[in-house]
């Protein structure tokens, strides 16, 4: 069995896999919950056999969460913690971009989908709204913008009129109150964002990509923008089980 996880700015995502790559259990909580004493109580969810795990891997934007998670594993088992770029990659993706200050969560989304045949731009909405694009078995860099989550709590905490909102999708621009307004904003204009960036990265690359979506907000705008687009919510753990045949 292996154990494979993502570390992101908000959630954490934790899964029990066995060794012919099928998810068993799956584990979500909040990063903020990442503490010894937290650790031990969310991970009796997963009623993990320690004795059975031979890989254990974590792709990580946030390193001093990982250390505790590694921490606390190591006192459950002998078998070694890995983070992503802890590994040697190259047999599995060439990266153009400053590999240092690329998330390893970005890579792992990457490997997911080299082939060696198509390209790719993977738009995920996470904390951030991030573009990558995959050019065959290349990691060409990427975009990263304000995430919606973040940019609408931001709003509303330091403009004193507007409360807080759930984004939903509208259909109308012109708001007729501070909710439909705000709403109208954020839903259009990151639909105008998303598309005016897939068509810049077509227009600088000259090729042709299938786009990807993943993450909090790809449902509420996979059919709401002009290019068409995959919806893919187990990238990152099928990039993770993908890497972890790196672990001998």
């Amino acid at each position: 069995m292996y154990i494979l996880g993502d570390i992101g700015n908000t959630v954490t995502k934790v899964f029990l896999v066995s060794i012919n790559n099928k998810i068993t259990k799956k584990l979500t909580f909040a990063s903020k919950d990442i503490n010894q004493t937290k650790l031990e109580k969310l991970f009796i969810d997963l009623k993990i056999d320690y004795k059975k795990i031979n890989k254990i891997l974590f792709c990580s934007v946030v390193p001093k969460s990982f250390i505790l998670i590694k921490k606390f594993l190591s006192k459950k088992t002998k078998i070694k913690c890995y983070e992503v770029k802890n590994l040697d990659l190259k047999s599995l993706i060439k990266i153009k971009a400053n590999y240092k200050q690329v998330g390893s969560d970005r890579l792992t989304n990457a490997i997911s989908l080299t082939n060696n045949q198509n390209n790719f731009i993977i738009l995920d909405f996470g904390t951030a709204t991030t573009f990558d694009v995959l050019i065959k078995n290349t990691y060409s860099g990427g975009i990263i913008a304000p995430g919606v989550k973040l940019s609408l709590n931001s709003l509303s905490d330091k403009a004193t009129l507007i409360p807080k909102i759930d984004l939903k999708k509208i259909k109308n621009i012109i708001g007729n109150d501070t909710i439909s307004a705000v709403r109208s904003g954020f839903f259009w204009g990151y639909a105008g964002l998303i598309d005016n960036i897939i068509y810049l990265i077509k227009k600088e690359t000259r090729k042709s990509f299938k786009v990807i979506i993943t993450g909090g907000f790809s449902d509420l705008f996979k059919k709401s923008i002009k290019t068409k687009v995959y919806h893919n919510k187990d990238i990152t753990i099928n990039g993770l089980i993908k890497i972890s045949k790196l672990i001998k």
